[in-house]
């Protein structure tokens, strides 16, 4: 089974091409045979942090265009502007000559900050112990889904929906690792942030189909070896949209990444 690392892996276009970087939408990475939007922001951001030539992505915002397929893909990139502290780079990734994603980004050093300030008002989320909680199922009719390249544990309370009980509560919470405890990094986190169900699925709304119009990932720290606990909650579904907020803490408690999703609701066939 492909691992994270090299169904992500990009290497610079033909000599000549500044700027410009190649890689693979592997089959799998999917959700009901589109292509998972964290995945695609990850093979982006790949390619930009390259490009920046610096260690960690710090905060990145992807338009979501159209969705994706399997093969290769372009990323064209073009740096922005070069500070002392970051770098911002600017990317498109193109599937056969059509844009997927829209990109910024801005590209540091992760704990350059002032370390010795700091004000947390709130905490990782209280999960059961992982055997007591639920994975996402698999259908059988798509053997290649993206929970076959995770490991993902939902709260029992948040996992209902599964049984068309949903809990009435717009919010998600569980555990997140990469399969077989693959290293986690800053790109790891820009899947990380897009993997759990659709807090939707728990609203007690007759609304199950929600594309990513925006998502904004902000990586704070470089998580721990182990599993991520996470949390997605969702205060207000109008006017057609929806927005997600995403909280991911490590192991010793520290906040790794943080996400806001704007997402579009479908017209009623009624």
């Amino acid at each position: 089974m492909t691992s994270f690392s090299e169904a992500t892996r990009v290497s610079p276009a033909a000599a000549g091409a500044a700027g410009q970087y190649q890689g693979t939408i592997v089959p799998g990475w999917d959700i009901g045979g589109n292509t998972h939007g964290g995945y695609t922001l990850a093979i982006a951001a790949r390619a930009m942090l390259a490009q920046s030539g610096r260690s960690d992505p710090i905060s990145i915002t992807a338009h979501y265009l159209r969705p994706g397929r399997p093969g290769p893909v372009e990323v064209n990139t073009s740096i922005i502007k070069t500070g002392k502290t970051f770098t911002t780079v600017d990317g498109t990734l193109i599937r056969e000559g059509k844009p997927m994603l829209k990109l910024l980004g801005a590209f540091g050093e992760l704990g350059v900050g002032d370390a010795d300030v700091s004000r947390v008002d709130a905490a990782p989320p209280e999960l059961p112990p992982l055997d007591a909680c639920v994975p996402p199922g698999v259908p059988e009719a798509n053997p290649h889904a993206l929970h076959q390249r995770i490991e993902a544990r939902l709260h029992p309370d948040d996992a209902g929906f599964f049984r068309g009980k949903p809990s009435g509560n717009a919010r998600m919470t569980g555990w997140f690792r990469l399969r077989d405890g693959e290293e986690m990094d800053g790109i790891a986190l820009l899947l990380a942030v897009d993997a759990f169900p659709p807090t939707i699925f728990n609203a007690n709304l007759p609304i199950a189909w929600t594309p990513t119009v925006e998502l904004t990932a902000h990586v704070r720290a470089r998580p721990v070896p182990g599993w991520l606990r996470a949390r997605f909650t969702t205060r207000f579904v109008t006017g057609g949209f929806m927005e997600e907020d995403g909280e991911l803490w490590d192991d010793t408690g520290t906040l790794v990444a943080q996400s806001r999703q704007l997402a579009l609701l479908p017209k009623s066939s009624g």
